[in-house]
């Protein structure tokens, strides 16, 4: 439960200051527009853009409640298959990949934002993918590992 957890913290904490940093450089948006806006896959983008703090703030717990949940998904599929963690720089780079484009292309569209895909965008197509390789993926395979039991090695 540890590994889950502060697995979640570790994925949220980069994965906000990714969107923080690179959407704030890029086009000058505050953290609470971007909370807000992850509040809005469930109220709406009208809605949360309306939205005081309290949106902001609900838009805060949706982001780490994800990515615990992110984390929590790989640890179980570690579990049930080994060799994901045996490999944690292969295949925490491939559930990154898998995690963007399960977002984009399924939970995005079916949220009340109701996106379109992936984005046209090459450098925000780019920093997405990089991001989850490096800051959903790979931690989500380190913490899994880390909280595997260790290997009994026979006589």
């Amino acid at each position: 439960m540890r590994a889950i957890l502060f697995g979640g913290l570790t994925v949220g904490a980069l994965d906000g200051l990714d969107a923080i940093v690179f959407f704030g450089l890029r086009n000058g948006v505050g953290p609470i527009r971007i909370f807000k806006g992850i509040a809005g896959g469930l109220l709406g983008r009208e809605a949360a853009l309306a939205g005081g703090w309290p949106t902001a703030l609900l838009g805060v717990v949706l982001h780490f409640t994800i990515a615990t949940s992110i984390v929590a998904v790989f640890y179980v599929l570690s579990r049930r298959l080994p060799f994901l963690i045996r490999r944690p720089f292969v295949w925490g780079p491939v559930y990154g990949v898998a995690v963007y484009l399960t977002m984009n292309l399924v939970v995005v569209p079916l949220s009340a934002l109701h996106g379109t895909g992936l984005p046209q965008a090459v450098p925000v197509l780019l920093n997405g993918l990089l991001i989850h390789i490096i800051g959903v993926g790979m931690p989500s395979a380190l913490f899994a590992r880390a909280a595997a039991p260790p290997v009994q090695e026979v006589a």
